[in-house]
């Protein structure tokens, strides 16, 4: 992998942009910022909180999964540690970005009448509706379950798809939109749930349902976001097993290292669609490589 950009605070969320630059999120920061193709980095919106993943909407609206913030600090080595302690903690949200003014609108802070606990990853699909992951909170001595969500963007309408999930991090569409990819991050598994209609999972047992495991991942390996490329393979950013995780329609699984152990999201862009970003948040850095196929492209990317 090579690298695009040094200095960033914790990224996450990339969106490959026309031009050549990537939209992402500094959560360490409570930034949307955007890198430019010369690795210069400008701020869109300070949202506060913990803005991570990010999705472009039908109106044009970057959709902001804001985990609500969590405390970092650097190591003597100048990486990003990430604390126990959430003393910055203010809440989890959906917000909504305007990119041209940095205007910044929530969306959502509850879900079925409960308060969303920390927002991780999003995914449109043709309707315009998303889907979401909530990946829950540790405390001292307990912890909030997560969820999986689907809400419209008008702020009309939020739904607790399936809960409880054990901390659900990155979320994916098929390119058909017929099944929705779901990583977990301590399990070390990706999961599959059919889609019957937009908004709507195949649930035979409720909220409880597990959906269908597409592979369960050997050793310490922890999931974080996740991006589909146009073959329907799964690539999963995987943390101390430092890389993107390429998990194949058959479960079969490649592991591309990126050099730092905090690998946390890719997407995929440029003019044949076959260039992975790949955040890497331990070393605030996005890094670039040549992926075999070429990605997914996501509804409404520019």
């Amino acid at each position: 992998m090579e690298t695009m950009a040094e200095g960033l605070d914790f990224p996450e969320g990339p969106i490959a942009m026309p031009d050549g630059s990537v939209i992402l999120v500094e959560i360490a920061r409570g930034t949307v910022s955007r890198v430019g193709t010369d690795g210069s980095i400008t701020v869109v919106a300070d949202t506060g909180g913990g803005p991570n993943g990010i999705a472009f909407g039908p109106d044009g609206r970057i959709y902001v999964c804001n985990n609500g913030g969590f405390d970092t600090r650097k190591g003597p080595d100048g990486r990003t540690q990430i604390l126990e302690t959430n003393d910055s903690y203010v809440g989890g949200s959906i917000q909504a970005v305007d990119p041209e003014t940095g205007t910044v609108e929530t969306l959502y802070t509850e879900a079925n009448g409960h308060k969303l606990s920390a927002p991780n990853d999003i995914v449109f699909d043709a309707t315009g509706g998303f889907w979401f992951t909530d990946h829950g909170k540790q405390w001292d001595r307990q912890r909030d379950h997560g969820g999986i969500y689907y809400a419209k963007p008008d702020g009309s309408f939020i739904e607790e798809a399936i809960y409880p999930v054990e901390a659900p991090n990155g979320i994916g569409l098929s390119p058909d939109d017929s099944r929705l990819y779901v990583a977990e991050t301590h399990t070390g598994r990706v999961r599959v749930f059919d889609i019957e209609s937009p908004g709507q999972l195949v649930r035979p047992y409720g909220r409880r349902t597990r959906g269908r495991l597409l592979v369960g991942l050997e050793g310490e390996q922890l999931l974080d976001s996740l991006a589909v490329d146009s073959e329907d393979h799964v690539c999963v950013a995987t943390i101390r097993n430092g890389g993107v995780t390429d998990i194949a329609p058959d479960g079969t699984t490649t592991h591309v290292p990126s050099g730092d152990g905090l690998t946390t999201n890719v997407c995929f862009g440029g003019p044949d669609m076959r260039t992975a970003y790949v955040t890497c948040s331990k070393t605030g850095t996005l890094k670039t490589t040549t992926w075999p196929r070429p990605g997914h492209r996501l509804h409404f990317q520019p």
